[in-house]
Order: structure tokens, then sequence, then C-alpha cells
């Protein structure tokens, strides 16, 4: 039996076994040894994970989420240790699994909160386009018929390439991208830019900044019920265009 399967295999912590596999790895270039090398400190590494678990009890985090950065740290410690030092390795891998640990929080927050101001503006946006308690000469139809493209506007406002955020990667082609779906789209970019100053402003910073629409009103001023009024009037304006230009048609 080898070394690294006698090392792993029995779980018992041998310094010399540690030690071939540390030579094989760096000297030899062994994924093997390198392999070995992480389950032999996973549990070390996990150990850490369960630490900050349990000191952000109620964070919101998962222990898996945590074990999985646990181990990323793990693997950049194995790369970067130089066995040659005098410092013990889980001395030296514990500073940096800890610290992919905090980064990986760190991102996840981040994320978390982009997501959230997201779905807070994709919310408020239902919200402005829900059917309201039926007006003289309308129908609860016509106010599904006005929700439901004020929402397929939304979409394609989302989509289109000069709404998406610079540092995204591009978006990759869809069905949705047909010859028909992109004059569509270039001829609604168009009319956007028509907008009234007012309702373009609105369009733009909700659609392209992904601003819900509580931010929007206190960056213009206004209250976030005028927004809402305001960015329904939009794209009741784009849809009647667009509807005009037969370029996009929901009837019953």
């Amino acid at each position: 039996m080898t070394a690294a399967r006698q090392t792993t295999e029995t779980g018992a912590f041998d310094e010399v076994a540690e030690a071939e596999l540390w030579r094989a790895f760096k000297q030899q270039g062994s994924a093997a040894a390198r392999e070995a090398l992480f389950d032999l400190h996973l549990a070390f590494a996990q150990q850490i994970a369960r630490k900050h678990f349990l000191d952000r009890r109620g964070g919101g985090i998962e222990l898996a989420e945590l074990q999985q950065l646990a181990s990323l740290g793990l693997i950049e410690a194995l790369d970067g240790f130089d066995p040659e030092r005098a410092v013990p390795f889980r001395g030296y891998a514990r500073k940096r699994i800890s610290g992919a640990i905090l980064d990986g929080l760190s991102k996840l927050s981040e994320a978390r909160e982009q997501a959230s101001l997201r779905n807070r503006a994709r919310r408020d946006r239902v919200s402005s386009l829900s059917p309201t308690p039926a007006a003289e000469g309308r129908n609860a139809l016509d106010e599904l018929i006005e929700l439901a493209t004020g929402l397929a506007i939304g979409f394609m406002l989302e989509d289109t390439s000069l709404f998406v955020d610079e540092e995204q990667p591009a978006r990759q082609p869809s069905a949705y991208d047909s010859l028909a779906w992109k004059q569509t789209a270039g001829r609604m970019l168009k009319e956007v830019e028509r907008l009234p100053e007012r309702e373009r402003a609105i369009i733009r910073r909700h659609y392209l900044a992904g601003m819900p629409f509580e931010e929007v009103a206190d960056l213009m001023g206004l209250t976030k019920g005028r927004v809402s009024q305001i960015h329904r009037a939009a794209l009741a304006l784009l849809r009647k265009r667009l509807a005009n230009a037969r370029d996009f048609r929901l009837e019953r």
C-alpha cells in the first residue's frame, strides 16, 4: 500500500507518510498526492467551516456553503504551501481557509443583496401594472392584457443588449434571438429615447440600473406611488407606439 493510501484510508495523521505526499506533490507534480493531501486535511477545513457557521448562526448562511468555501481555501493552501519551510501545514492553512470563507461570504452577501434589489424592482413593476378595479369602459380582461403586454415590454427592456450591465457576461443567443425580435427590441429602444424626459428617466433607471421605485423616487424627489404611475403610463405609451408600428400586439 502506498503512503498516500495508507495515510488517507486509515485516517491516521502519519507525519512520515504526509512528508512523502508533499514530496510527491511538490517535486513530482503528483495529482494523486495532491488529492490525498486534500483528503487528509479535509476534516480540519470542515472544522473551521463549522466554527464560522456557529459564529454566524441565524445569518442565513448554510453550513454546506461554508464547507464548500473551506474546501476551496484548502486547495489554495495546498497549492501555496512550501513544505521546505519549518511551518506546520495546518498553521499555514488555517488563515487561508478562514480567509477564503470570509471572502466567499462577502461575495455571497453582495450577490444576495443584488438579487434582493432585482426582486424588489420586479415586485414594484408587477404592482405598478397589476389590474385595478375596472374603470368605466374597461373590464378585467382588458386590465389583464395591459398587465401581460407591460410585463412583456419590461422583459424586452431587460433583455436587450443596451440595457445590460457591461460588467456582466454577454447574453448567449437564445430562441428569442430572431430577426423580428431584434427589430422590435431596436425600435423599442428608439421609442424609449423619444419618451418625455421624466418617463424616459424612470424607465432607464428602473430597467437599466435595476433601481426599485423607492430609490428612483428618492433620486427624483417624487413619491413611490407617483413613480409607479409614471412607469405605467410610460409602458402604455411604448405599447401604443409599438402597436401602431405593428411590432407588438396582444389582443383578445
